[in-house]
């Protein structure tokens, strides 16, 4: 049976200059779903790439209604432990919901925002094709990059060595391939595997 975990979790005080600082949030997928590129990853987000997410979810899934995230309060203190690990627990619920929808699922900029670190902007560039690299790719990249887990990269060089495979059934990116990102990008054979 088909499982995803995510848990958002290791909230971190960021600087962004002397004046400005803001939260971000680990989040961890472990999964065997078809719907994954890959298997395991670990990003980290701020809150407003939250709001950023929900909004695109919402305008591409018009008719779902997509659960809400926690509210953003003007009293929300970053030294206050209680406030920051309640918008984490929210964080947390709002994605553990929107993983459960088979439609919010077929979304590529979900999969981006959950296995790689692009910038919204970047995210919207690769989603509409004004990158050289595909989705899969930009996952791909990403984890290669963040060797946090090596019981997968070990997996990889077990099986296919997914730099020689000519197996892209969809490379024009338009029509799913047998084990991709539901939108129709391309996977790597590596994700066979599991």
């Amino acid at each position: 049976q088909e499982f995803v975990t995510v848990l958002v979790r290791d909230p971190r005080t960021q600087k962004e200059d002397s004046w400005h600082s803001y939260i971000d949030y680990e989040i961890f997928i472990h999964t065997n779903s078809m719907c994954f590129t890959r298997k395991t990853s670990c990003v980290r987000r701020r809150f407003r790439e939250f709001v950023w997410l929900r909004q695109r979810l919402q305008s591409n899934a018009v008719l779902i209604q997509l659960p809400e995230l926690p509210s953003k309060t003007p009293f929300f203190n970053m030294n206050n432990p209680h406030h920051v690990d309640h918008r984490r627990q929210g964080l947390q619920e709002f994605l553990e919901k929107i993983l459960q929808d088979a439609l919010l699922l077929s979304d590529s900029r979900l999969h981006l925002f959950l296995q790689t670190q692009l910038s919204p902007e970047d995210m919207e560039a690769c989603v509409s094709g004004q990158t050289k690299y595909s989705v899969a790719d930009a996952i791909h990249k990403f984890a290669s990059l963040n060797r946090r887990f090596p019981v997968e990269d070990e997996e990889r060089k077990k099986g296919k060595n997914y730099a020689d495979s000519d197996s892209e059934s969809s490379s024009s990116g338009l029509g799913p391939s047998d084990d991709s990102i539901s939108c129709g990008c391309k996977a790597s054979p590596a994700s066979e595997e599991s």
